[in-house]
């Protein structure tokens, strides 16, 4: 694929960056911090379409003509709950303890924007955890320190392999980034 555009991905995260040199996109990597707050009253997917351009909109007045900055956000569904990065180890046991044996919903929002237009999408992966021990969850999280990531887990981490038993939809979702939506929404962009 022929890819025209000066990309730029506004994230830190060597997932993000992996899923989209794998797909063949040129691009630069460009980070600000930005505030991850959402309105209370969202919900799910729009929790993480609301960050993705929350997100954006932060870079908008540093684009140029001909580039397109990608922006994305990650949240994990327990029922209506939004589980966030944890703040700490305590934090990130309970997540997984309430995780475990237990299936949940990954949602990302992407954004897409240059100085003409703006996109956001979503796409979500219900993902199914085996029960999980006390052992294994402390050895996660000692050993991973997934303290950056949603949930508390990565699938592409050792608690993904061992964990999960199936998934229902994109597994590259669950890495933070739907690549498939990603590919078509570039396509005409």
């Amino acid at each position: 694929m022929n890819f025209t555009k000066t990309y730029i991905l506004a994230s830190n995260s060597p997932r993000r960056k992996e899923l989209l040199t794998n797909l063949g996109l040129p691009f630069q990597t460009r980070v600000k911090e930005v505030d991850e707050n959402f309105p209370p009253d969202l919900m799910r997917a729009e929790v993480a379409e609301y960050l993705a351009a929350h997100k954006a909109s932060a870079y908008r007045q540093d684009l140029q003509p001909e580039e397109v900055l990608i922006t994305a956000d990650t949240i994990v569904c327990l029922d209506e709950k939004v589980l966030n990065k944890p703040l700490s180890h305590a934090e990130a046991t309970r997540m997984l303890t309430q995780l475990s044996g237990r299936s949940h919903e990954v949602y990302t929002g992407v954004c897409l924007m240059s100085l003409e237009k703006s996109v956001v999408f979503s796409d979500v992966t219900t993902v199914h955890f085996r029960d999980l021990t006390r052992d294994e969850i402390d050895f996660y999280i000692n050993q991973y320190t997934p303290f950056d990531k949603a949930g508390s887990y990565g699938a592409q981490d050792w608690l993904g392999m061992v964990g999960i038993e199936r998934i229902e939809g994109s597994y590259f979702n669950v890495m933070g980034l739907p690549v498939h939506r990603l590919y078509e929404e570039l396509q005409t962009f």
